[in-house]
């Protein structure tokens, strides 16, 4: 049987909840691409199901930020996703601030183990550093998800080098996300 997996490609195309921008690229253009990347990966593998929140660069999902995020967990959760991974960019008043985290609802968690195999082989791919797990309760997505959760902050776009990595590069992430996946599930 097929292992599900949703993959949220962060943010939509023009407001509402557009991402963060950065050294020339924005966040929903970069999260777009990761996730397309990403879902070719698995579709390819063929041990996995994948649906994209974003199949389009043009889908728009909700019309404010509340339900742009509720869309994105109802369809996870009527699809019946075995795992929620959420991509999206970083951003800080410091350009040099560089690296991968990962958000989870709890420690310890299953989310929590997904999310360190995802770093460790985003690491790997990308050479960016591994930030580590942060848990982020309060988070919509990670909260209301009826499976593991895992939202990847795969490189700050407020550093022009994650940023020009991330927007030239995106299979690199995508690979990282993939392996970080396969590490998990043994395959």
């Amino acid at each position: 049987m097929a292992i599900k997996i949703y993959i949220d490609q962060g943010h939509n195309p023009r407001s509402p909840n557009t991402g963060a921008e950065g050294n020339g690229y924005a966040e929903q253009d970069i999260t777009y691409a990761v996730g397309q990347s990403l879902a070719t990966l698995l579709r390819n593998n063929g041990n996995f199901e994948v649906r994209l929140s974003r199949p389009t660069p043009d889908t728009q999902l909700g019309t404010s930020n509340a339900s742009s995020l509720r869309v994105r967990v109802d369809e996870a959760n009527s699809w019946g996703a075995d795992y929620f991974i959420s991509i999206h960019t970083n951003a800080s008043t410091s350009s040099s601030a560089s690296g991968s985290e990962a958000l989870v609802y709890r420690v310890p968690s299953v989310a929590e183990e997904l999310g360190e195999d995802i770093l460790d082989a985003l690491n790997e791919a990308t050479g960016l550093q591994n930030r580590g797990i942060k848990v982020r309760p309060g988070l919509y997505v990670l909260r209301r998800t009826n499976m593991p959760a895992v939202l990847v902050e795969i490189g700050f776009i407020s550093n022009p080098s994650d940023a020009n990595l991330m927007a030239n590069n995106p299979q690199l992430f995508a690979r990282g996300i993939y392996n970080g996946i396969l590490d998990y599930l043994d395959l």
